[in-house]
């Protein structure tokens, strides 16, 4: 059985990976129910964690102070679950395809005309073929990463059948599904699985850019 995190990890986590957000989408993330992390939201703003903005959007967001906790609660959940190395291979792993993933998602967006990056309209069909084909092997190499992580991981459980329901998406003519980012495209479920796993393991996308020697 994969580790079931703690409810309040859980909500701290899911509003990490959504950075603004209400409560409902936070319990969309996480797979809980929305009055329950609704209530839990309510006491993480009384110790300081969270905060309330009614502005002319409605949503909760971390305090610093909760970002801290978050990550020293997945820390110590890892230590305590024995699960440290896993996550830290898995990370490994990913990484060696997140700039594939983002030259094929460029790809998708962009193509040259003239020796020239242009918007890709998509009337090239080879060229975005050959984009989709380069997701396709991605996704191939991705889904055992995710495989191996929800295994250990109930909080990682769902990504694999996010990552493939895009690509099935995309494969079937739907665009969209590849980098949108309004809806749970490829593109969106990469980045949120990306943050969760620098969340887990203490790390910034800053410093992850400078031990990588990328900007």
């Amino acid at each position: 059985m994969p580790h079931a995190s703690d409810p309040d990890l859980l909500v701290l986590t899911g509003l990490r990976l959504t950075s603004f957000a209400p409560a409902a989408r936070v319990a969309e993330v996480i797979g809980a129910d929305e009055a329950d992390v609704a209530g839990r939201l309510a006491a993480l703003a009384d110790q300081g964690l969270v905060r309330h903005r009614g502005d002319r959007t409605s949503g909760w967001l971390l305090t610093p102070a909760g970002r801290s906790e978050g990550e020293a609660r997945l820390a110590a959940e890892l230590d305590a679950a024995g699960l440290r190395a896993l996550v830290e291979r898995a990370y490994r792993r990913f990484l060696e395809l997140n700039r594939p993933l983002l030259d094929a998602c460029t790809a998708w967006q962009l193509r040259e005309v003239d020796g020239q990056q242009v918007p890709n309209d998509h009337t090239d069909a080879e060229h975005d073929a050959a984009a989709i084909a380069r997701l396709g092997a991605i996704d191939d190499a991705a889904q055992p990463v995710c495989a191996e992580l929800g295994a250990v991981l109930d909080r990682f459980a769902g990504y694999g059948r996010r990552l493939a329901t895009a690509r099935a998406r995309v494969e079937g003519g739907e665009g969209d599904w590849f980098t949108r980012p309004t809806i749970d495209s490829y593109h969106s479920v990469w980045f949120e699985l990306h943050e969760h796993l620098l969340a887990s393991l203490g790390l910034d996308r800053a410093g992850e850019r400078r031990s990588e020697g990328t900007s």
